[in-house]
C-alpha cells in the first residue's frame, strides 16, 4: 500500500485541489497502514525580473531571502496540511530550491515515495505548450514511482 504520498503546492488554489483526493485515499485505507503526507512546494532561486535602466540587476535571491521565502513556504504547507492532520493523517511539510519538476521527482526518490499526488491545469493544445506542464514532466520522468492527478474544477482556476 501506499505509505509515503509526496504532494506538490505550488501555493494556488489548483495546486491544492488533489489535497482532498489525498484525505479520501488516506482515510480510506487499513488503520494497519501508516501513512505520511508530505507535502511539498518548490521555490525559485532566482527573482521575477525587473527592468531598471539599462542595468541587468542580480536575479538571485541572497541568502537571507531564500530564508525567508523557505519558511513562508514551510508555514503555507503546515496551514494548508491542517485538514488532512484533523482526520489524523500524519503530514510534514518540505521545502526545495529549483526546478519544479526535477525537485519533485527527486524528492520522491530520497522520501522512498510511494505515490506522487497533484493536480493539473488541464490545459492542452496549444496552451499546454506554451505554457509547459509541471505534472507531464513529472508523470514523463518520474520513474518508477506512480503519479495520480487531479484536475482543478474550473472554479478554483
Amino acid at each position: 500500500m501506499y505509505e509515503r504520498i509526496l504532494v506538490p503546492l505550488d501555493g494556488s488554489k489548483v495546486g491544492e485541489s488533489a489535497l482532498p483526493y489525498v484525505g479520501n485515499m488516506v482515510s480510506k485505507m487499513s488503520p494497519e497502514v501508516k501513512v505520511e503526507v508530505i507535502l511539498f512546494q518548490v521555490l525559485s532561486p532566482v527573482q521575477p525580473p525587473v527592468v531598471s535602466g539599462y542595468e541587468i540587476p542580480d536575479l538571485t535571491y541572497t541568502e537571507r531571502q531564500m530564508e525567508v521565502n523557505e519558511k513562508k513556504a514551510i508555514e503555507y504547507l503546515n496551514k494548508t496540511g491542517e485538514a488532512l492532520i484533523s482526520k489524523g493523517i500524519t503530514v510534514t511539510a518540505k521545502v526545495a530550491f529549483g526546478s519544479a519538476p526535477e525537485e519533485i521527482v527527486k524528492a520522491a526518490e530520497e522520501i522512498n515515495a510511494s505515490l506522487i499526488a497533484m493536480s493539473t491545469h488541464g490545459r492542452s493544445g496549444l496552451s499546454r505548450w506554451a505554457f509547459g506542464s509541471v505534472t507531464d514532466k513529472v508523470l514523463r520522468h518520474g520513474g518508477k514511482i506512480p503519479v495520480v492527478t487531479v484536475k482543478a474544477p474550473k472554479e478554483s482556476k
